[in-house]
């Protein structure tokens, strides 16, 4: 099966839909708009190798230099914008492109080497500190954006010093007696590794992939010591001395390094680190299939997803290291003790599950897959396409409002949202064939409105997708499959695994690890069908142990949260603001909006009753139940980072008049007003923001 990157060019948008939308944002506004970032910034000329004032400035973070990022935040425009190219003509970014690719390539010293820092900056410290310094992540994204830029252009003008550059890597880098036993302090290059391969067909480039992945954290990797260790002596780096993303000297857990993939039974460290190392794991399997890897890939998966992920799939809760803390804690915002959730950590959440699901089809990586994908990943980017966010806290407060901002000093997430979004399509779905068997599989992941093309032996089975997703549960299938046997998947969502229906249906629907499998028997058959999947809103809740004490609002794939535009008495941040969930089942409406600021098409939920305000001199009314598992959707075994309350009766107040509910502050509250978390930050209010509420009466 095909990486993403490639087999979203046999998948189409359906032209108006809603991911269709997101994505013509990037095309119309956002790729012009970073274009004249990495202009102003230094950055697009960056690799004609002068002399850059920033270069001098002081570090935010020892030791990493804040220009050090350059050349990856480059590699991922240059990697995005020729996705979008496939589908529209645009001179001024193609000539951009070339511009950059001249340059890149002039860049390239007589021995491959290719880093602007290294080279202007630094020339006598390359490959001397490959935990902090971003040398291989850097070559990495460059990488990437040479595979994308041949799959377009057809020509090796980006891939050439690309391959090269890894040729020094090669020569360098490795487990024979006189090279480096290096590995990245950042992964991301081992999964560019594997997609260089896949068009180059070297073998080189794949081993140096496995032995990045097999080397890391080996405790006497050179000379009988940790890399890194063994490196840091050698520049001379002093025993106390350390990064300021480590709370202690030789915290190797940050970098996914303190010991072999294989012996890790908790994600730690660095959240995006974490995920790009275990996507390269997962694309791995494709071509050595272990099962002592796979076994790690699935013990690390539920440890993330079971304790230490968020209600919108985001993850990471440190903001010193930007990543994991210990089990279970998972606080809403600054004010709650943490919470950090990386745009680049959703997306590489994304990644892994993608590989993931090539190879165990499990509806448990496709529903994750599918949260970040509309919530803490839609969220890093504004509806314009402008302004972006690299923290997606779950609760804003004083010290940290719920702003978007134009651009990042380390600007990795913008680039990427980008670059995501540019072969989108390739999440959906994923297909195979047999063109001697005349035989081909569909597994659809996300049923948003979209057309796939897939060639068996010269003949075309196309299936289309016609939705409204992710706002409307009705899913219509149609499958032109001509004379090829075509079975086709289709994800159960978990928010709708005991009340989704379809027409026509299966005698006995066979459903393995929550996909509805739709054999060539009946596909045959029914060349159209329908499911749906219902779209009532529902309560959800982090897991108990995380003592939170709050639910949120979700509906669909989407989880919903408050803001003060649409709740204009909020002074607090939503602190004080309490949800009773166990006195009847809350009222939720719904209304269809067309935000005026933004354009904005989306669904606003509403509750008119079963809230009420904490009175800060009557404890009593925070001592809310916390929501217990029992009767609720099942937690566990990696499938979803929350579970949906179970219902305790109709709405109703008791023939009662609704009693008036008022703020601390003596203001009258009628109505909360809840907007889809991705949503958020988009309008001008004061940038107050919960997902989660506190649970009270």
């Amino acid at each position: 099966m095909a990486q993403p990157q490639v087999s979203f060019l046999q998948t189409k948008l359906k032209p108006g839909s809603f991911l269709d939308r997101k994505r013509q944002v990037v095309q119309e506004n956002t790729l012009l708009y970073q274009l004249d970032v990495l202009k102003q910034t230094g950055r697009y000329d960056a690799f004609k190798l002068g002399w850059h004032d920033s270069y001098t400035d002081e570090p935010n973070h020892w030791p990493v230099p804040n220009h050090l990022f350059w050349d990856s935040d480059v590699g991922k425009w240059i990697e995005a914008a020729v996705y979008f190219l496939h589908d529209h003509k645009n001179e001024t970014i193609e000539n951009a492109i070339h511009e950059l690719v001249d340059m890149i390539r002039s860049a390239q010293q007589d021995d491959g080497y290719l880093n602007i820092h290294f080279t202007v900056v630094a020339p006598k410290e390359r490959f001397t500190n490959f935990r902090d310094l971003h040398e291989l992540y850097n070559a990495g994204h460059l990488i990437e954006a040479a595979v994308a830029h041949h799959q377009y252009y057809q020509n090796d003008k980006l891939l050439e010093p690309l391959v090269k550059y890894v040729d020094l890597f090669c020569k360098t880098l490795g487990p024979e007696e006189g090279k480096l036993h290096a590995y990245p302090g950042h992964p991301e290059i081992e999964i560019a590794l594997i997609r260089l391969y896949e068009v180059t067909k070297n073998p080189k480039h794949l081993e140096l992939a496995q032995y990045f992945i097999d080397e890391r954290g080996n405790p006497t990797g050179q000379d009988g010591k940790h890399f890194y260790t063994w490196e840091a002596e050698k520049r001379g780096e002093r025993p106390y001395e350390r990064p300021g993303y480590y709370p202690k000297p030789k915290s190797y857990w940050y970098n996914s390094a303190h010991k072999s993939i294989l012996e890790q039974d908790s994600v730690e460290g660095h959240s995006v680190r974490s995920m790009y190392l275990l996507t390269a794991v997962a694309a791995l399997d494709k071509y050595r299939k272990r099962d002592d890897y796979r076994d790690a890939l699935k013990r690390l998966w539920m440890n993330m997803v079971d304790k230490k992920m968020y209600l919108t799939g985001g993850i990471g809760a440190i903001s010193q290291w930007e990543g994991f803390s210990i089990d279970y804690f998972l606080p809403q915002g600054t004010d709650d003790g943490g919470c950090y959730s990386e745009t680049c950590a959703a997306i590489g959440v994304m990644m892994m599950a993608e590989r993931m699901l090539q190879f165990d089809l499990d509806s448990r990586y496709a529903d994750v897959m599918e949260l970040c994908l509309f919530n803490s990943m839609l969220c890093g980017m504004s509806t314009d396409g402008k302004r972006f966010t690299y923290v997606n806290q779950l609760a804003s407060s004083d010290t940290d409002p719920d702003k978007k901002a134009a651009w990042y000093t380390c600007a990795c997430c913008p680039p990427n949202v980008s670059r995501t979004l540019g072969f989108m399509s390739g999440y959906l779905l994923t297909t195979s064939k047999d063109d001697t068997d005349r035989t081909a599989n569909i597994n659809v992941h996300v049923p948003a409105a979209a057309t796939t093309t897939l060639d068996v032996g010269g003949k075309n089975v196309e299936l289309q997708i016609d939705s409204n997703w992710p706002w409307d549960g009705a899913v219509k299938f149609n499958l032109n499959s001509s004379d090829i046997k075509t079975s086709v998947a289709v994800r159960i969502p978990e928010w709708a695994a005991t009340n989704w229906s379809m027409s026509p249906k299966p005698d006995s629907p066979d459903i393995q690890k929550g996909y509805l499998r739709l054999p060539t028997s009946f596909t045959s058959i029914n060349t159209s069908f329908t499911i749906t999947f219902p779209m009532a809103s529902r309560f959800i809740a982090p897991h108990p142990f995380t003592n939170l004490n709050v639910v949120a609002l979700a509906r669909g794939p989407l989880v919903y949260c408050v803001e003060d535009v649409d709740n204009d008495w909020v002074t607090d941040h939503f602190r004080t603001l309490l949800l009773d969930v166990h006195s009847g089942a809350p009222k939720v409406t719904e209304s269809q909006i067309k935000d005026k600021a933004t354009g904005e098409d989306f669904i606003m939920l509403h509750m008119d009753d079963h809230f009420n305000f904490m009175k800060l001199d009557d404890q009593a009314t925070v001592n809310g139940v916390s929501p217990g598992v029992s009767g609720a959707t099942q937690m566990g075994g990696g499938k979803m980072p929350s579970f949906t309350l179970p219902s305790s009766g109709s709405a109703t107040t008791n023939g009662t008049a609704k009693k008036e509910v008022k703020t601390a502050e003596g203001k009258t509250v009628d109505r909360l007003n809840f907007v889809p978390y991705y949503f958020r930050a988009n309008r001008e209010g004061k940038g107050h923001m919960r997902v989660g509420i506190r649970i009270g009466s």
